[in-house]
């Protein structure tokens, strides 16, 4: 059963639409917060509303600058994935398309290495148990992620994709200003986001791994990857925008930001040699789970902590 925390536990009305009442009526897009599916199997999706923004940081890692910070105008309404995209969701996906993830095996974390398991997979990440239909999908590439958006458009007849860079960090934020979305202690993190903490700790040494960097000094309860929803959700009511797994997004990876675009559209013509990934992992660095912080990789990596949420636009 899907843990609610207190601060989700307002009555929420999802609204499921059938073909015809979708033929027949407007966009569920009048009310920033409303929760509908597009079918009864569809991923819930949540109205965002129109907004402005400082994106970025001034500052990074070595060769990871995460600025400059500047001003974007998000001028629209659109919808984003309530929760991280699930097994159980991506496994129909799979059965109607016969769709198949090439490749030698899922890329693992063995503190600090990397290797791919041989017979690994989104059905099987090497957790070392069976998955759950509620956990968020993983070891899937980028080309995987545009695949099921595709189909999910095709099957619905509305415009399902990936969030862009600048509408990732927009509803990460959820109108926060500083460096983490729940401020500036530590301890607080354990509450909303499924992080690289004292029990993700307790995991690695029982692993024999030795990782380069300390847990963040909580315990939320799941020491791996955790089922969707199971912790609170940010003002935009998002769960998991921080932690569980690393989302793909649809933005080529440039470095600096480039003066344009500033409007939440996606940066496609420098850099797609690698694609964006944001939002952090139960297995990631405390100092990366920052909405700021920008994730750049392959489009054909396969790993074990990244996975992905899905948008939609919403018809005038």
């Amino acid at each position: 059963m899907r843990r609610r925390h207190p601060a989700g536990a307002a009555l929420l009305l999802i609204v499921v639409l059938s073909a015809s009442a979708r033929a027949a009526a407007p966009d569920p897009s009048a009310i920033p917060g409303t929760v509908f599916k597009d079918c009864p199997d569809c991923p819930e999706m949540v109205v965002i509303p129109p907004g402005r923004f400082v994106m970025g940081a001034d500052g990074g890692e070595p060769d990871r600058h995460e600025g400059p910070a500047h001003q974007v105008g998000i001028g629209y309404a659109f919808a984003a994935g309530r929760f991280e995209l699930t097994n159980g969701q991506y496994r129909r996906f799979v059965e109607a398309t016969g769709h198949k993830t090439a490749g030698s095996g899922c890329n693992v974390f063995f503190g600090d290495r990397v290797e791919a398991v041989a017979g690994s997979s989104w059905a099987d990440p090497a957790y070392g148990r069976p998955i759950r239909d509620d956990e968020p999908v993983a070891c899937i590439r980028w080309s995987d992620a545009k695949s099921y958006v595709s189909w999910l458009a095709g099957k619905t007849g509305r415009k399902y994709r990936l969030l862009t860079e600048a509408e990732w960090e927009y509803v990460a934020r959820a109108g926060t200003t500083g460096a983490y979305a729940w401020g500036d202690d530590p301890a607080l993190a354990c509450r909303y986001a499924n992080i690289h903490d004292r029990s993700a700790e307790r995991l690695a040494a029982e692993q024999n791994i030795k990782l380069p960097y300390a847990p963040a000094p909580c315990d939320d309860g799941h020491p791996g990857v955790s089922p969707v929803g199971s912790f609170a959700p940010n003002a935009f009511g998002l769960y998991d925008i921080i932690g569980n797994v690393w989302e793909w997004i649809e933005d080529c990876y440039e470095m600096p930001y480039p003066a344009t675009p500033n409007d939440g559209s996606a940066q496609l013509a420098t850099g797609c040699d690698r694609r964006g990934t944001r939002g952090g992992s139960w297995r990631t660095d405390y100092s990366r789970q920052r909405p700021a912080f920008r994730g750049r990789d392959p489009e054909a990596l396969t790993s074990q902590i990244f996975g992905m949420r899905i948008a939609r636009d919403l018809d005038p």
